[in-house]
């Protein structure tokens, strides 16, 4: 990289004296090459360097006692930093020398760039605190999830970290109020959702009077082994805890009572916002990596709707219902204490969920070889959500695996009300968040080798959640997966599911649309529960767009396998292609387009 720079200062000299410089020497590829790697290695670490819980979360230990700087001032650093290396990466090498790999980090690491400068200009547009998102929650999951505990200094690490978050929710809280200061009303539902989990969080020992609360309960269970050392007292965790972050947790309270509105009127996304459109059209752009307005993706998902409803009367049909519709959605709504298509709704129903997803996936797990060539090495754990941030009805999600394999991949289900939980979604939500979803996608881009280590940790809303509905999809394929018409239906209500979403969060953010609309409009369509149906649209409402990357990127995902089967003919492998789109990590869709055409163009030539 020196030499390059040195070159390029050089000619520069010349050219400022008024000389012609001579022809310079061609650029040595491999150089410029091992100095870009060598060189995205070294940004890569000075960017998880300042950011310890990215540190956590990849099973690392290194900055463990503190908890990232979340004030606006760090963000403006952060988007400095990003703007310089930029330069420096157009600056010091060359592109065309490049090997293909390279290129695609290059775009990447730019793409990146230039997506967090775009959304600057937004940032206090996004709600700080919601019943989906907030410090309020993340925190005590880190705390008791990921931050492990084997040796005194890990400990004194924890004890550092009640501390520091009081800090970083302070920051938190300081960024929410001036986002209110600028008009900014946070949906009365979203309010009451973070005052609900805040409380559970310090409610109970050593916050108040009663049975210990859940980080009491964790520092308890994991660390009462090395309270023995004498450097380290459990009083010391008690102060930590109640006077670095109870405060913090009483502003939030504070804060978020006082901001529920008195009287408020029907609930909407961002149509009510004056800005012409530009934060939803942004926040588009980010989540579905492409530049479908608002328009085109209703359209898109309208038409899915109507599809699928097809589709679902065939399932209707071949079960004997009699009737129409959305009376076989009522029909198994209302089937709830039916154990033909719920669980009951005890701790005996709750394990009885738990065992039979790690079932599915164990399933589905014996036949990956037939459909991928990568296999991920992490392990799979199915896992019920903490108390103090499960909801009724919410979105099962995905925490990917450490990277030294301490930590397996988790995939987390809301088990506080099986009545929300049906039977028949129960095998697709496992193929989507677990194989050959999620935590395949996922661990295999954290195991990838000779690229650049950032791109293993890369993600992007479409790809990532295109990839989790493909694999639902995908698994109609595998023998032995939806046996029962009533699964199968559930993954033609899932797929339907993230149709809806495309026409309600269009609805909700650029229609003019109210939760209630929005609400009928899913239980008219979708079999999901009112409590499911519920929780979803107000999701959408505090997450923008961020719903409409799933069908966009599995659409794209099926677009380009038909492009591949087409061009290949016998010549396509349903391996080597599943390899193409996960083998090199997640990337926008426009990339993995190209990635995917240099794949067919090679496979034809190698034929040739």
């Amino acid at each position: 990289m020196r030499r390059i720079a040195a070159l390029l200062t050089l000619i520069a000299g010349l050219a400022a004296c008024g000389e012609t410089p001579p022809e310079a020497p061609p650029v040595d590829a491999g150089a410029n090459a091992e100095a870009l790697s060598a060189w995205f290695e070294a940004k890569y670490e000075e960017q998880l360097e300042r950011s310890p819980i990215s540190l956590t979360f990849l099973g690392r230990k290194d900055r463990q006692g503190e908890i990232d700087d979340l004030s606006l001032a760090a963000e403006d650093a952060e988007l400095a930093w990003l703007a310089g290396t930029v330069e420096d990466l157009k600056a010091n090498f060359d592109y065309d020398t490049l090997p293909q790999h390279l290129k695609d980090s290059w775009d990447l690491w730019v793409y990146q760039s230039e997506r967090a400068q775009e959304g600057a200009a937004f940032r206090l547009a996004d709600y700080q605190f919601d019943q989906m998102n907030g410090a309020q929650s993340f925190l005590p999951t880190l705390l008791i999830s990921f931050h492990t505990v084997a040796s005194p200094l890990d400990l004194e690490g924890l004890i550092a970290r009640y501390q520091e978050g009081g800090r970083a929710l302070n920051q938190m809280i300081d960024r929410a109020e001036a986002a209110a200061a600028q008009g900014l009303e946070t949906p009365a539902f979203a309010l009451e959702g973070v005052i609900e989990q805040a409380e559970k969080v310090v409610t109970g020992a050593p916050f108040t009077d009663g049975e210990a609360s859940d980080l009491w309960a964790d520092f308890e269970s994991e660390v009462a082994m090395l309270l023995k050392d004498e450097q380290i007292t459990e009083e010391d965790a008690r102060l930590a805890l109640t006077e670095g972050l109870a405060p913090a947790y009483a502003r939030l309270l504070a804060w978020a009572q006082g901001e529920l509105p008195e009287d408020e009127g029907p609930v909407t996304g961002l149509s009510n916002r004056n800005d012409d459109g530009a934060y939803y059209n942004y926040l588009l752009r980010r989540h579905t990596t492409t530049n479908l307005t608002a328009d085109e993706i209703q359209e898109i998902g309208l038409a899915e709707v109507a599809r699928l409803r097809g589709e679902m009367e065939i399932i209707k049909e071949k079960v004997g219902f009699e009737g129409d519709l959305r009376a076989f959605f009522d029909m198994l709504r209302g089937a709830t204490g039916d154990e033909r298509f719920y669980f009951p709704n005890t701790d005996e129903g709750r394990q009885a969920y738990l065992d039979e997803a790690t079932a599915a996936i164990e399933r589905i797990k014996a036949r990956l070889p037939d459909y991928f060539g990568i296999l991920p090495k992490a392990d799979l754990v199915v896992r019920r959500v903490e108390p103090f941030r499960e909801q009724d009805g919410a979105a099962q999600h995905y925490y990917p695996a450490a990277l030294d394999g301490s930590r397996p991949g988790i995939y987390y289900a809301h088990l506080s009300d099986m009545n929300a939980m049906p039977k028949h979604e129960l095998e697709v939500i496992a193929y989507h968040e677990g194989l050959p979803g999620h935590h395949m996608q996922i661990a295999i881009a954290q195991e990838l080798e000779g690229i650049p280590t950032f791109r293993t940790q890369t993600n992007f809303n479409a790809y990532a959640e295109g990839w989790g509905l493909y694999a639902e999809w995908l698994a109609t394929e595998i023998d032995g997966t939806y046996v029962d018409p009533y699964s199968e239906f559930g993954r033609l209500g899932s797929e339907m599911w993230r149709a809806i979403r495309l026409v309600v969060d269009t609805g909700l953010h650029a229609k003019g649309w109210t939760e209630e609309e929005a609400n009928a409009y899913f239980l008219d369509n979708g079999p999901i529960t009112e409590a499911q149906a519920r929780s979803e649209v107000r999701r959408y409402i505090v997450m923008p767009g961020q719903a409409t990357g799933y069908k966009i990127g599995m659409m794209r995902i099926q677009a380009l396998r038909r492009k591949a089967e087409a061009a290949l003919g016998d010549a396509f492998d349903i391996r080597a292609f599943h390899d193409t789109i996960l083998g090199g990590g997640a990337m926008p869709l426009t990339l993995l387009e190209a990635r995917v055409d240099r794949w067919i163009a090679e496979t034809q030539g190698s034929d040739a």
